[in-house]
Formats: C-alpha cells, sequence, structure tokens
C-alpha cells in the first residue's frame, strides 16, 4: 500500500529542492526525516514537511504498518513564476523571475 503527499505552490526553486529530494529518495522514513532534520537549506525544511504528512496519511490507513515505511518517490516539479521588475539606470528595468515549486512524496511499505 501507498501513501501519498503534495505541496503545491511553494517557494522555493525547484533546482535547489531537487537538490535536497535526492539526498533522501529511497531511504526509510525515520532516516529520512533525520537527515532533513540537519540539512540547513529552506527546501529540507519544506520536503520535511511533506513527508511527515505522507506518514500521517500512511497511518489513517489501518493496513499500513508505519515503522516499514519508506520514501519510495519525491517529485519536484516547476510551478508557475511570479514575475517582478527591478529597476536599473537610464529609467530601464530587469526581469526578476520566482520560481515556485510542487512537491510530491510517495511512501511504500519495505
Amino acid at each position: 500500500m501507498e501513501a501519498k503527499a503534495v505541496a503545491r505552490y511553494l517557494r522555493v526553486s525547484p533546482r535547489k529542492a531537487r537538490l535536497v529530494a535526492d539526498t533522501v529518495r529511497g531511504k526509510p522514513v525515520s532516516e529520512a526525516i533525520y537527515t532533513l532534520s540537519f540539512t540547513p537549506r529552506k527546501a529540507a525544511r519544506l520536503i520535511k514537511k511533506v513527508l511527515e504528512s505522507a506518514v500521517a496519511n500512511a497511518d489513517q490507513n489501518p493496513s499500513i504498518d508505519v515503522d516499514t515505511l519508506y520514501v519510495k518517490q519525491i517529485l519536484v516539479d516547476q510551478g508557475p513564476q511570479l514575475k517582478r521588475w527591478r529597476p536599473r539606470a537610464m529609467g530601464r528595468a530587469y526581469g526578476i523571475r520566482h520560481r515556485l515549486s510542487h512537491i510530491t512524496v510517495v511512501l511504500d511499505e519495505a
């Protein structure tokens, strides 16, 4: 049985979030939460929150043993971009793109 959690429109770029997601993919849940707790990146805090949500979702199903769960899949997809302008010299403006992410965590029993 699988358990899944999705967080959408997170204010972290997908490229930075994928670096953190790659460190916990395939690990047992307890080890993944421990690793994310001591990773000094903003994306680690966000992924940990989604991972804990997936564990809580799995806990609602009585046929799933929470102690045997592992991270089967972590997807970090790109969301929409917030487009902003920064004023520059001589009346010009440079564009700033704030990238958003959609993070999906799928857990499965070992």
